[in-house]
């Protein structure tokens, strides 16, 4: 099967700079698009940020000009390198990715377990 694995999450003071990694593996034919999403205690999961594997991206309006999204098509890993965090940036982060497992298949969405990231004031 299809493994996300996050890592890089944790405590930092606000203005400071975390970079998450999410790391693809298992059974995988192709990957469109990867991202990450949030959810902080009591909302809604929300998109962060997506790239397709044409290159293109797309950001939460809150994020903009803080975070950027990369990835590395060849180790089936995403990146999302977090700068100038403030406290509602606090939240479990959550990696995607639209998965296609064998050639006639069908594309599936994946997510991983998720990542804390705790930004203090």
């Amino acid at each position: 099967q299809v493994q996300l694995v996050e890592s890089g999450g944790g405590l930092v003071q606000a203005g400071g700079s975390l970079r998450l990694s999410c790391a693809a593996s298992g059974s995988i034919f192709s990957i469109n698009k990867m991202g990450w999403y949030r959810q902080a205690p009591g909302k809604q999961r929300e998109l962060v940020a997506t790239s397709t594997s044409g290159g293109s991206t797309n950001y939460a309006d809150s994020v903009k000009g803080r975070f950027t999204i990369s990835r590395d098509n060849a180790k089936n890993t995403v990146y999302l390198q977090m700068n100038s965090l403030k406290p509602e940036d606090t939240a479990v982060y959550y990696c995607n990715a639209n998965i296609l497992t064998q050639a006639m298949g069908v594309w599936r969405s994946f997510w991983g377990r998720g990542t804390q990231v705790t930004v203090s004031s």
